[in-house]
């Protein structure tokens, strides 16, 4: 597997970035740029990363194409399919946004969320967005939330099947599948059964770790990774099991000493469990 977060060294040029991500012991990196980038610089930073022997992990594309302002809406698919369309040529392993929301805020809960019309909207608006690009080497994926869809593993096999398109693919977030005390203490079995089900369509994972506070009803909190009950154990063991290349990526901390306890807390376990980190 390939270990990567964010890049808090300066840097000036394509090769002076991939330098930086090597000088952190990252094997995969997010995409340094957006798609108002011109060819040139695309094509400086895939070879940059060709060359250091990166994974460019994925393109992010975080907006909200259910928006019920049509306006937004509207950037919003098109800002997908712009995002996509960067992640293909600089060969990303994948394009990643969430599903959306009904409401506000763009990724909050909604009681049109998890509803049948919904889940048809989704499918719509995820045809629409792959279908503009067609992409020939890399995937569109939504990211697991706890208020929309998918929602679950069962849910992201049905989007699959009923979108029905080869570049949709999964992103694996298993932090934002954990959202009862029940798959809290269960997430063991909840990772195994992600990667049973959903890991041939796996093309890049998140990082992060999840702690349940001792107060009523249930408050869940993101943390670092090693501060948290994910049990990173069979995380990494069963990611283990996917293609050499598939891409870890440490996300939403608050600094740099918080990423680097981080990557040092997973790079421990995968030695522990006999995991090879590129």
């Amino acid at each position: 597997m390939r270990l990567g977060a964010p890049i808090f060294t300066s840097w000036n040029s394509p090769d002076e970035w991939a330098q930086a991500a090597r000088q952190a012991s990252y094997s995969a990196v997010y995409c340094p740029v957006d798609h108002r980038a011109d060819e040139a610089t695309i094509r400086a930073f895939a070879e940059a990363a060709r060359q250091a022997d990166l994974v460019i992990a994925e393109v992010g594309a975080w907006s909200n194409p259910l928006s019920t302002d049509e306006q937004t809406r509207r950037d919003a698919v098109a800002y997908c399919q712009r995002q996509l369309a960067l992640a293909d040529q600089i060969g990303a392993m994948c394009c990643v946004n969430i599903a959306g929301s009904r409401g506000e805020p763009w990724d909050g809960h909604h009681p049109a969320n998890l509803t049948r019309e919904t889940f048809a909207f989704i499918v719509e608006t995820v045809r629409q967005i792959i279908d503009a690009v067609k992409p020939k080497r890399t995937f569109y994926t939504l990211e697991p939330m706890p208020w929309m869809y998918p929602d679950s593993v069962e849910s992201y096999l049905e989007l699959i099947r009923a979108i029905d398109r080869p570049s949709f693919a999964v992103h694996l977030d298993p932090v934002n599948l954990i959202c009862s005390p029940q798959r809290y203490y269960g997430n063991a079995d909840l990772l195994r059964e992600c990667f049973r089900q959903l890991g041939a369509y796996i093309k890049s994972c998140h990082a992060k770790d999840i702690i349940l506070h001792q107060r009523l009803t249930t408050h869940l909190d993101e943390c670092v990774p090693g501060e948290g009950a994910l049990d990173y154990r069979t995380f990494l063991l069963e990611l283990d099991k996917l293609p050499p290349d598939t891409p870890l990526m440490v996300e939403h901390l608050a600094d740099e000493q918080s990423y680097v306890k981080a990557v040092n807390h997973i790079r421990r376990v995968a030695q522990e469990v006999g995991v090879t980190i590129r």
